[in-house]
């Protein structure tokens, strides 16, 4: 969902979406149970529980201090709750130790989205040329040339992350907004219309096809994705926001990182 409901601050910026679940085991309890391994503490963290990974992966790193796996997960979930600076501290540590590490340069890039697109190009860049079929890595890539206002680069990106991940709904959805930002919002509408719309769908994602059919000329469609989640006045200024996001000069804002990783 649009943060703070700027609607420039597009959604698709934050393609790393949060997991979609709303339980969140007590991290005492998973601990109680013995040594559950870092493996449960990445289940955690995929399963929507930040602060159980978070106690989980520490547990782990008190055992073992240089254990980089751990440090990752730490990583990983301090991003996930928007505790930046310390998310920041564990990958460049992790960089320490492994200089190469495709994760600790996906997280570093991924906190850098917020601050220096540039840098973040540059971090995904890397990751990239190491290894051509990380999807991930070329979804952010897209990303960052989009906050830069490099449309046609972007979408280069987000096409061989989809030649590498056909399946990948995130890269699928920011091609359809650069278009969209690009002035081909027809044919960003043409990509997102297939993948279902329904109150089920994730909120980031209804809020996603709103604004590009919104720029596309479709307000029916657009108010029928959003109106499960706002007023009717927010419906509006919303919409509004995102048809103003099709016109010569609009900025994007960068992504609010506390909502995704």
């Amino acid at each position: 969902m649009i943060a703070s409901m700027r609607p420039a601050a597009l959604t698709f910026l934050l393609a790393l979406t949060a997991c979609g679940s709303n339980s969140h085991p007590d991290p005492a309890t998973l601990l109680g149970a013995g040594s559950p391994g870092l493996d449960v503490a990445r289940a955690a963290l995929a399963g929507g529980s930040p602060r159980s990974a978070l106690a989980l992966s520490g547990a782990a790193l008190q055992r073992d201090p240089g254990n980089l796996k751990a440090m990752l997960t730490q990583a990983d979930a301090a991003a996930e709750l928007g505790r930046l600076a310390e998310a920041e501290a564990l990958y460049e540590q992790a960089r320490q130790i492994d200089p190469s590490s495709e994760a600790a340069l996906l997280g570093l890039g991924r906190i850098r989205l917020t601050t220096d697109p540039a840098i973040a190009e540059i971090l995904f860049l890397e990751v990239s040329t190491h290894n051509p079929r990380n999807a991930a890595a070329l979804n952010n890539l897209g990303i960052a040339r989009d906050l830069q206002g490099r449309h046609a680069a972007a979408q280069a990106a987000y096409r061989q992350a989809l030649g590498v991940a056909p399946e990948m709904r995130a890269a699928t959805v920011n091609l359809a907004l650069s278009l969209a930002l690009s002035g081909r919002a027809g044919q960003g509408l043409d990509l997102v219309r297939p993948l279902r719309i329904s109150r089920e769908a994730a909120t980031r994602f209804r809020h996603d096809f709103a604004a590009i059919a919104e720029m596309a000329g479709d307000r029916k469609s657009a108010e029928l994705a959003i109106k499960p989640d706002l007023p009717p006045e927010q419906v509006r200024t919303a919409l509004g926001g995102y048809d103003a996001l099709s016109r010569p000069g609009a900025e994007l804002d960068a992504p609010d990182r506390s909502t995704g990783r």
